[in-house]
């Protein structure tokens, strides 16, 4: 999925765009990052039943990725 597909299909409102852009800087994250806490967003709010990404959505997705990094499965 191109980047641009990708925004058009997951879009968030300016308070979950200043959620993200808080936990890029403070997390030290990339753009392929950002992306994937984008498709993660999307998929939570799909099994949620929710038409649009919430902003609990993003911090779900956020705090998944800082898992992630932090090595917590081993």
């Amino acid at each position: 999925m191109s980047s641009k597909m990708l925004h058009d299909i997951c879009r968030i409102s300016d308070e979950g765009n200043q959620l993200l852009k808080t936990a890029m800087e403070k997390l030290g994250l990339s753009a392929r990052a950002y992306d994937r806490i984008l498709k993660v967003s999307r998929t939570i709010a799909d099994l949620a039943a929710s038409a649009d990404i919430k902003t609990e959505h993003l911090a779900e997705a956020i705090h998944f990725r800082s898992l992630d990094r932090e090595g917590w499965a081993g």
